[in-house]
C-alpha cells in the first residue's frame, strides 16, 4: 500500500512540474534557513563545553562603584589570588592567575609569526583540560617552558619534532617547547590563545607586574577558579564578595566587590547591571530562534496554500477513489504520504543548500566555523523528527480537507466549495503576509542601524590608519628613529605612539584632584598615554584648548 502511495505521489509531481518545483524549492529554502539558524543556536549554546570542567570553572569578576555608578569587569588585582588560596582552600579546587590574550612575535629560526598567547599559572592548562598531544600538561611549573597549539607547532616546525626546541618570544626571551596540545574549537573563549607561557617568568621579566603582587588597587589581570561543585557559585560568591574591601579604603578607592562568573554563562550572559547578570548574547539566541521558527512557519503555510489551491483540480480524483471503495483514512494517508515525500525532497535540497552556504557565506558572516555534524546520531534524530513534523504540519490541512469531499456531488459536477471552506486558507495568507512584512521591516531597520554604525562620526579620521602592536625592543626601543625613517619613505603621513588603540581604553585611574572638586567624589578617569604627535596623526577634532602657566592640555571631541 505504501509503495502505491509513493508511485501516485511521484506521478503527480511529474505531471505538475512547475507546481512541484515551487513547492519543493520554497519549502527547502525555508528549511535551509531554519537549519542554519538551528546550527548557529547549537554552536552558541555549546560554547566552552569542550572543557571537561565546564560546569565547575569560573572567572572572578570585580564590581566597582564610583560616585554612585557601578560597573563590572574581568580585571582583578594579583593579591586576590593568594588570598583565596590561603583563606578559602576548601571552597576552591584550583585557582590560577592569567594575563590578557596579548599579541606576541614568536620565532623559530627564520620562521616568525604574530600570534596571541597568555601568561598563566601552571594550574590553568589542567583546569581547561587541554588535550596534550606531546609533553606534560604540568610543564609550566618550569619558568622556561612553553605550551603550543598543534597548529602553531606545525607552522613553526613543520614535520620536525617540536619537543625541547627553543622558540624566541618578542625577539628577546627564549622558551623551551615542553608540550603541544590539540587546538581548542572555535567556540571556546580560549580559542585565540595559541600558546601558554609561565606566570613566574612574567613576574621576573616585567617589573610592574612584580610590583603589582602587593597592590590591591591595580586591576590589570584575570583570575580563573575551579570549584568542587557546580552549584557552589552563589554560595561562595556571598562568602568572598567583600574580600577586597578588607585591603582597600572606601573613601579613596571606592567600593569594590567580587563575584564568581560560571563558565557556562561567559558567552551568553556576559552583561552586568548593578553587579548582577542582566543579559547578553542569549537575547540574540532567543531572537534568532523566533525568526527561524517564523521562517519555517512561512514555508509550511506557503506549502499548505499551494496544496489547497489545487484542491478542486483533484476533486474528481477523490470522488473516483471514494466511489470504488477508498476510505477516508486511506485518502488521508495518501495525501500525507505525498506531503512527506515533498518534505523529504525539500529536506535533501535544504541540506545541500546548507552545505554549500556554510563555508562560502554563512560562517564568514556569523564569524563561525560551523559544519553539518553528519556523524552525530542526535543530529539525524533531530532532522528526522524535524522532517516528520514539518511534513505532517504542512500536509495536515490539505489531507483532511481534500479527503472530506463527497463523491456523489463531485462526480455529478454539483460540488461547490462551502461558504467558509476557504476561510482557513485566507487566514493563512493573512498570517503569511503579516509575518513576511514584519520580517522585511525588521531587516530594513537592522540594515539602517548597521549603515549608521559604519558611517557615524567617531571623532577621528579612520581612513588609511593602521595599528601595529609594538612587541619587540627593536620597535618600542627605537620609536623616534622608526618614525623618521617611515615618514621619509613618503608612504607614511604621520605616526604616533599610544598605550591603547583608538577603539578602546586599556587603563583607568582614580585619585585625581583639582580646585573646586567635591571632596566626597571619587571620579574614575580613562587613561591613554600618547606621544606628542598622536592628535595630529588621528586628526582629532579639537573641542577646546585649555592653557595654564604650567601645562597645555588638548581636549578632543568624543
Amino acid at each position: 500500500m505504501f509503495q502505491n502511495y509513493i508511485k501516485i505521489a511521484l506521478r503527480n509531481l511529474r505531471q505538475n512540474k512547475g507546481f512541484s518545483f515551487i513547492n519543493i524549492f520554497g519549502l527547502s529554502v525555508g528549511m535551509a534557513v531554519a537549519m542554519l539558524i538551528g546550527l548557529w543556536i547549537y554552536d552558541e549554546l555549546s560554547f566552552d563545553t569542550c572543557h571537561e570542567n565546564y560546569e565547575t570553572l569560573g572567572q572572578v569578576m570585580t564590581t566597582q562603584t564610583f560616585n554612585g555608578e557601578t560597573g563590572t569587569g574581568q580585571a582583578v588585582a594579583i593579591p586576590l589570588s593568594e588570598e583565596l588560596k590561603i583563606k578559602y582552600p576548601k571552597d576552591f579546587r584550583k585557582v590560577a592567575m592569567a594575563s590578557w590574550n596579548f599579541g606576541h612575535i614568536i620565532a623559530y629560526g627564520e620562521n616568525k609569526f604574530s600570534k596571541d598567547g597568555m601568561w598563566v599559572q601552571p594550574e590553568l592548562p589542567e583546569m581547561l583540560t587541554l588535550k596534550m598531544l606531546k609533553g606534560n600538561i604540568k610543564a609550566l611549573s618550569d619558568p622556561s617552558s612553553i605550551l603550543l597549539t598543534e597548529s602553531l607547532s606545525k607552522i613553526l616546525f613543520g614535520e620536525l619534532d617540536p619537543m625541547n626546541k627553543l622558540v624566541k618570544l618578542d625577539n628577546k626571551t627564549f622558551f623551551k617547547v615542553a608540550g603541544v596540545y590539540k587546538d581548542l574549537p572555535y567556540n571556546s573563549e580560549f580559542h585565540n590563545s595559541n600558546f601558554f607561557i609561565p606566570w613566574d617568568k612574567y613576574l621576573a621579566e616585567q617589573q610592574w607586574v612584580k610590583n603589582s603582587q602587593t597592590e590591591w588597587n591595580n586591576h590589570s589581570f584575570q583570575l580563573f577558579v575551579q570549584l568542587n561543585r557546580s552549584d557552589d557559585f552563589e554560595r561562595i560568591t556571598a562568602k568572598i564578595k567583600d574580600v577586597p574591601m578588607k585591603h582597600l579604603n572606601a573613601a579613596t578607592d571606592g567600593k569594590e566587590e567580587i563575584l564568581l562568573h560560571p563558565m557556562c554563562e561567559w558567552h551568553l550572559r556576559s552583561e552586568f547591571k548593578n553587579g548582577h547578570i542582566s543579559g547578553g548574547r542569549i537575547q540574540f539566541v532567543w531572537l534568532f530562534g523566533i525568526i527561524g521558527t517564523f521562517v519555517l512557519l512561512l514555508a509550511c503555510i506557503n506549502f499548505m496554500n499551494l496544496s489547497t489551491a489545487r484542491s478542486e483540480k483533484r476533486a474528481k480524483e477523490v470522488g473516483v477513489r471514494k466511489a470504488i471503495g477508498s476510505e477516508r483514512r486511506q485518502l488521508i494517508n495518501q495525501f500525507l504520504s505525498e506531503s512527506l515525500l515533498v518534505v523529504f525532497m525539500a529536506f535533501v535540497l535544504a541540506v545541500i543548500l546548507v552545505q554549500l552556504s556554510l563555508p562560502t557565506f554563512f560562517n564568514e558572516l556569523a564569524d563561525k566555523k560551523i559544519s553539518i555534524p553528519f556523524g552525530n546520531p542526535v543530529f539525524w534524530l533531530i532532522c528526522i523528527s524535524f522532517t516528520l513534523f514539518t511534513g505532517l504540519v504542512s500536509g495536515s490541512y490539505p489531507a483532511f480537507y481534500l479527503s472530506s469531499f463527497e463523491p456523489v456531488k463531485v462526480l455529478k459536477g454539483t460540488f461547490r466549495v462551502g461558504k467558509y471552506a476557504s476561510l482557513p486558507r485566507k487566514i493563512l495568507v493573512v498570517v503569511q503576509f503579516t509575518v513576511s512584512v514584519t520580517l522585511i521591516i525588521g531587516t530594513i531597520i537592522v540594515f539602517k542601524q548597521i549603515q549608521y554604525a559604519k558611517s557615524r562620526p567617531v571623532g577621528y579620521n579612520r581612513e588609511g590608519m593602521i595599528s601595529i602592536n609594538m612587541n619587540t625592543p627593536e620597535l618600542y626601543g627605537h620609536y623616534d628613529a622608526l618614525r623618521n625613517d617611515l615618514i621619509k619613505t613618503g608612504a607614511v603621513e604621520n605616526m604616533a605612539e599610544s598605550s591603547s588603540p583608538t577603539t578602546g581604553v586599556y587603563s583607568n585611574q582614580i585619585g585625581f584632584d583639582w580646585k573646586g572638586k567635591d571632596p566626597n567624589a571619587i571620579p574614575l578617569f580613562g587613561i591613554v598615554s600618547v606621544s606628542w604627535d598622536f592628535g595630529k596623526t588621528v586628526h582629532w577634532k579639537l573641542k577646546k584648548v585649555v592653557i595654564s602657566p604650567v601645562i597645555t592640555v588638548q581636549i578632543h571631541s568624543p
